[in-house]
């Protein structure tokens, strides 16, 4: 059973301070999309929900609870929060295409429902996250800072 769910703000233990992660949308076939918030904290912001509402650090697929038991990290749900309003439908993702030689023949957008795709990618698909599921160890860079 998933203790969190859409709009928890969880709250992490890291050993440079407190980190926080927006759980955004679950998805039948893929693990939760989560917002990495930028910063690590000495003590918990007084308004959490303001907090997350800035620019994420990262955001990701990942099976959120097992990737921080994994890494030995307390945890505890710390606030809920609405997303910002730009941020409330499922987010698109990117993919490269690849040729035998690994160059990148095109793009794959996915949406939560439907694939497009482009040849080039434009100034805003640049900045959409990758379709794939983020690993423990990228995420512990993550909530340091460091990705």
């Amino acid at each position: 059973m998933t203790r969190y769910h859409p709009g928890d703000i969880i709250e992490i233990r890291t050993d440079q301070g407190l980190a926080y992660v927006h759980l955004t949308h679950e998805h039948d076939s893929y693990p939760p999309v989560v917002r990495v918030l930028k910063g690590v904290q000495l003590e918990r912001p007084a308004d959490l929900a303001a907090h997350a509402a800035g620019a994420p650090h990262v955001t990701a697929m990942i099976p959120l609870e097992q990737a921080l038991d994994r890494l030995g990290l307390v945890h505890e749900k710390a606030a809920e929060a609405l997303l910002p309003p730009a941020e409330r439908r499922f987010p698109t993702f990117r993919m490269p295409i690849r040729d035998k030689q690994g160059n990148i023949v095109y793009w794959w957008f996915w949406d939560g429902q439907g694939l497009s795709y482009s040849t080039e990618l434009d100034a805003i698909q640049e900045t959409l996250p990758l379709r794939e599921v983020m690993s423990s160890s990228r995420l512990l860079r993550a909530l340091t800072g460091a990705v």
